[in-house]
């Protein structure tokens, strides 16, 4: 009577020690089922462009005089100086807009005879693009006054409110990801998740058409650009 209690008390623990092996194993199989579920994710990029107006302009401007005695050659370059500040006047540029930046004199002999070179940098800064490109546009009246700018003088435009755009343009580019994640899921069958990770792109402001950047052929008209580089989940 007692082994035969005792046999009954082992196969229902037996039974019990198989069923929980099945049950572990179950919500093992199924736990690591779902971790490898939610470890799935796709790797996209988000393109954001916005077309901006350029809010600031540069002009480095450079003249020289050239001669045999210092003090005409002196007299020459202030006489340019004069002309320039006329021409921007005339433009309805303040007087603070237009500054100087440097001065440089080169004298050496040649067959005896003392050279001399005197170059002035003035610089133009201002935020009124439209008279800033009117300036560009009748620059050819400096040489009707008489003054010659030297080769690399040139206007430079720029935009600084780049913090201004970066919210949006983030956000913009994060949608534009999130279709790219889309449209892979829908392909391979699965959905979009939350975020894995995401990383911003670098933020580039180059101009607008294609034009160049080295002062002579600048354009007020800008794109801001910025890629980023998101991980969803796949569900």
């Amino acid at each position: 009577m007692v082994l035969e209690m005792r046999d009954k008390i082992l196969l229902g623990s037996a039974a019990l020690l198989a069923l929980g092996v099945m049950t572990g194993g179950y919500l093992l199989g199924d736990g690591l089922k779902r971790a490898k579920a939610a470890d799935r994710s796709v790797t996209v990029r988000g393109l954001a462009e916005k077309d901006v107006m350029a809010d600031l302009a540069t002009w480095s401007i450079s003249y020289s005089a050239t001669g045999f005695d210092l003090p005409t050659v002196r007299a020459e370059i202030d006489s340019n100086t004069k002309a320039l500040q006329a021409y921007f006047s005339s433009l309805g540029f303040k007087a603070g807009d237009l500054t100087p930046t440097g001065a440089g004199v080169n004298q050496y002999l040649n067959n005896g005879v003392n050279n001399i070179t005197i170059t002035q940098r003035m610089l133009l800064r201002t935020t009124d693009i439209a008279r800033a490109q009117r300036a560009v546009a009748q620059q050819f009246d400096l040489v009707r006054r008489g003054v010659t700018l030297q080769e690399g003088s040139g206007m430079k435009y720029s935009f600084t409110k780049l913090n201004d755009v970066k919210p949006d343009m983030v956000a913009a580019a994060t949608r534009d990801a999130r279709a790219a994640a889309e449209q892979f899921a829908k392909d391979s069958g699965a959905g979009v998740g939350g975020i894995k990770s995401a990383t911003q792109g670098y933020f580039s402001i180059d101009a607008r058409d294609g034009e160049g950047g080295d002062g002579s052929s600048d354009t007020p008209y800008k794109k801001v650009r910025v890629v980023t580089t998101v991980d969803f989940y796949l569900k």
